[in-house]
């Protein structure tokens, strides 16, 4: 597979105003803001949300939304049935329709949830390129995790939040660092299959 630099993510992308050329820190509060829904919340930190991830339906978690702070959906998470291991694929959307074509990026479980490289990630960035990352699962029964490229470099982190105090504040409340050049709807699309694969969403 072709090798995609940082650098041509983030032009490739049609989301370019969701990537920033600095680290960004957000606040993921896994609740819905949907009373029939399942799915989380991100804020900025501003504390405005600016991220929203929801599945409409408490009983199944085959088709999860990214949406923006307006309820645009930007990305459709689909998992595919009859996966013996685990099959889940990303789709950008445009308006509530997906874009047609393959899907943007395709996630395989490859190992057990609780080792060490759970997931092995495709992400198709031009018709002929791809590049490959990885979701490192934490050894706790919880969403943190981290998301490396080809190389080992860290791309994203997802963690338990702490108060200035430094008390956790409970495992529903997680801090997510993005960094520089990185597109932040498909960290937040690889985050949400996670939190499928864990069964939070």
């Amino acid at each position: 597979m072709a090798k995609v630099s940082p650098q041509s993510l983030l032009s490739s992308s049609s989301s370019s105003c969701y990537m920033s050329l600095k680290r960004e820190i957000f606040t993921v509060w896994m609740k819905s803001l949907i009373m029939s829904g399942n799915g989380c919340t991100v804020f900025d930190s501003h504390g405005e949300i600016i991220y929203r991830m929801d599945n409409y339906d408490c009983r199944r978690n085959d088709r999860v939304y990214l949406m923006d702070a307006r309820g645009e959906v930007l990305l459709t998470v689909v998992r595919k049935k009859f996966s013996f291991t685990g099959h889940w694929e990303g789709y950008r959307s445009i308006g509530s329709k997906l874009e047609k074509g393959k899907p943007w990026f395709r996630v395989r479980k490859t190992c057990n949830i609780l080792r060490d490289f759970p997931c092995q990630v495709t992400v198709s960035c031009h018709e002929n390129e791809t590049d490959s990352f990885k979701i490192l699962a934490s050894a706790r029964r919880n969403s943190a995790c981290k998301i490396v490229d080809r190389e080992g470099r860290l791309v994203a982190e997802v963690y338990l939040k702490k108060a200035p105090s430094g008390e956790l504040l409970g495992d529903d409340v997680l801090t997510l660092v993005v960094e520089p050049f990185v597109d932040h709807s498909l960290v937040m699309g690889l985050v949400t299959v996670y939190n499928m694969i864990k069964r939070k969403i």
